[in-house]
């Protein structure tokens, strides 16, 4: 992240303006995508997406359990990010008809077998969900809340099945929800016959059907429900239990109300579920962070700063000057290339690259460019997005490594381009093995594992290279003060400037200023929630940038001041460290909100988080890095050296 800009208060202002431009109107629907006019009578078809579980977070495809099927199953066109997600959309065989309702409609009947029945077990144990798509809208289960004021919240899916005990017995009985009862809200055009629907609902009951004479498909005569009735009638008070060798008779009913919300605003149901309170409280609790930190900052520049170059700058004599304490005495060190400074220029780089991804990222996302309607558009646009951004990755490595006195350009480029992205994909390969042995759907096919290694090698790595290019070729950063041939040695340095203490008390704050929305994020990928509040996000991330810079600002300054010059690494690892917090919040998040039981699901759970945690490593570095960089820059350029 460059950081030095940052600190102006430019791009506050521009948060606040975004911020109050995306908090009225979080409804905002992705541009160009042009809404469905339904007439009456006209068919509706149902897609199916993949069984989810918050217990396993390993998806499945729909048709991997004994579900109906219709005459051929198609796969929808799916983007890259709906792949890297899991999802598997495909069709149903249920066919609505637009504002015409229908009771106890027969889907198709199945027979268990010993498999079948193992498995649907298996699966309402782990409470997975069912995931279907009407329009475009994913489905939801309304569920009453009478503790709140808001009286309904939304569940994405509806659970396979529900397990109880039967009476007087310890046996554990596993039910099937194979009667679903379909609502479709839609808002009429009041000129025109045409309606566009705006809310898929559902709501699922377990009902051991029995019928009349023999079988005869969808014709059959149901004594456990009316098909006449205007509402959804189920007469049966026995659930339908799963057993081996048991038939399961699928039935729904559909039925159709008018609405006054519009199209555009048909997701604000689905975004809405956080509390505002909530993200507005964190945002306070970080400015004040800012606030403390812009505090002693401002302090360090105009106050101890100011009299320090002024006592400098009026010294008559070099005697003088040695017997002075302070940063001025290791000037002719402080710009020594630090040890490893080949991997410091990679890791750098890296940031930037980050960095890029994640602002034009989030811009993209505040402006209302990646809704939640173009599913997996968010994952898309941050691959290609980083893909490209490795042009100034090269760019930014390349410049570091010249200032350095480097020579051989081409290996610092390779060593950008396949450093970082390396180790990501080797854990992610490992990652996408363990799921694929488990059979799930979220496993990532070879074709696009294909693709993104064709993205990495075809694109990005090029991209390093002309950046690489381009940025050797400039003539390198001048230091602002010549360094010493022989290093000056470094004193005893007090407790607390101890580099592993100073490190770790470092990243505390960054974390500090992020760990409340870091909730939101987290609770959105593994509890499988909406996640569109993108302006708290920003906001989060400009303060984020900005507490980064401060905390590694004064504890350079501190570290100089005591004689230490050995600030290059440090500043990476200062406002780096807070990656370590984040890790640990994580592990934290794990044991107290998830309830995974399998031993895969974990190990897949924190081998995300340490690829997030390793991002966000990279990322505040490379902030904590541009700022200490501009700050030692900026107050040895300031005072007179003879």
């Amino acid at each position: 992240m460059e950081i030095s800009r940052s600190m102006a208060v430019a791009p506050w202002i521009a948060a606040v303006l975004l911020l109050s431009a995306v908090a009225g109107g979080l409804g905002f629907y992705l541009p160009g995508v042009a809404p469905s006019d339904f007439q009456k009578k006209d068919p509706l078809l149902v897609k199916v997406n993949k069984l989810t579980s918050t217990k396993t977070q390993l998806p499945y495809s729909y048709y991997s359990l004994p579900h109906c099927r219709p005459d051929s199953i198609v796969d929808s066109a799916e983007n890259l990010g709906e792949v890297l997600r899991g999802d598997r959309i495909e069709n149903s065989p249920y066919v609505f008809e637009m504002r015409e309702p229908h009771m106890c409609q027969i889907v198709c009947k199945v027979t268990l077998n010993d498999k079948d029945a193992k498995d649907l077990k298996e699966k309402i144990e782990d409470e997975y969900r069912v995931n279907m798509i009407l329009d475009n809208l994913p489905l939801v289960v309304p569920i009453k809340r009478l503790d709140q004021d808001t009286p309904t919240f939304y569940q994405h899916g509806f659970y396979i099945g529900a397990k109880g005990q039967a009476t007087g017995k310890k046996d554990v009985k596993y039910y099937i929800h194979n009667h679903l009862s379909f609502l479709v809200r839609y808002h009429k055009d009041m000129q025109m016959d045409l309606a566009r629907i705006v809310g898929f609902e559902v709501k699922s009951f377990s009902v051991k059907h029995e019928y009349e004479g023999q079988w005869s498909g969808n014709k059959t005569r149901l004594s456990t429900c009316d098909p006449h009735a205007r509402r959804s009638v189920v007469n049966s008070d026995a659930p339908q239990e799963v057993e081996a060798n048991k038939d399961i008779i699928f039935t729904y009913d559909v039925d159709f109300q008018a609405s006054e919300v519009k199209w555009a605003s048909r997701w604000d149901t689905y975004l809405l579920m956080a509390d505002d309170q909530i993200h507005w409280f964190s945002i306070v609790n970080s400015l004040m962070i800012v606030l403390f930190l812009s505090g002693m900052v401002a302090m360090i520049m105009l106050r101890t700063l100011y009299r320090d170059i002024s006592k400098y700058n009026q010294l008559e004599t070099q005697e003088e000057a040695q017997e002075e304490t302070g940063w001025k005495l290791v000037h002719g060190d402080v710009f020594r290339p630090p040890a490893n400074s080949d991997l410091l220029c990679v890791y750098v780089g890296t940031g930037v690259q980050f960095f890029g991804m994640l602002l034009v990222t989030m811009i993209f996302a505040v402006l209302g460019f990646l809704s939640p309607s173009n599913r997996g558009g968010l994952m898309t646009a941050m691959l290609l997005l980083w893909v490209f951004m490795g042009l100034f990755a090269g760019y930014s490595s390349a410049r570091l490594y010249k200032m350095f006195k480097g020579t051989e350009w081409k290996k610092i480029t390779l060593r950008t381009a396949f450093t970082f992205p390396g180790i990501v994909f080797a854990i992610f390969f490992v990652l996408n093995a363990l799921i694929w042995g488990e059979k799930s759907s979220g496993a990532v096919p070879f074709t696009t594992m294909f693709a993104l290694v064709l993205l990495w090698f075809g694109i990005s790595v090029p991209l390093v290279f002309v950046g690489s290019y381009l940025g050797f070729k400039k003539p390198a950063v001048e230091d602002p003060v010549k360094t010493n041939k022989i290093p000056r040695q470094i004193p005893e340095q007090a407790w607390y400037m101890n580099p592993i203490f100073s490190i770790l008390i470092g990243g505390i704050l960054p974390f500090g200023a992020v760990f409340i929305e870091l909730f939101f994020i987290l609770t959105s990928i593994w509890l499988h929630q909406f996640y569109y509040i993108f302006g708290f996000l920003f906001l989060v991330f400009l303060i984020l940038i900005v507490t980064c810079a401060e905390i590694t600002i004064v504890l350079c300054y501190f570290q100089l001041c005591s004689e230490d010059y050995l600030w290059w690494w440090r500043s990476y690892l200062t406002s780096g460290s807070s990656a370590l917090y984040l890790f640990l919040y994580a592990t934290f998040y794990f044991f107290t909100k998830l309830d995974i039981t399998k031993p895969v699901s974990g190990i897949l759970y924190f081998g995300y988080m340490l690829i997030a945690s390793y991002a966000f490593f990279v990322l505040t570095g490379t902030i904590g890095f541009y700022a200490c960089f501009w700050f030692t820059r900026l107050i040895y350029s300031s005072v007179k050296i003879d």
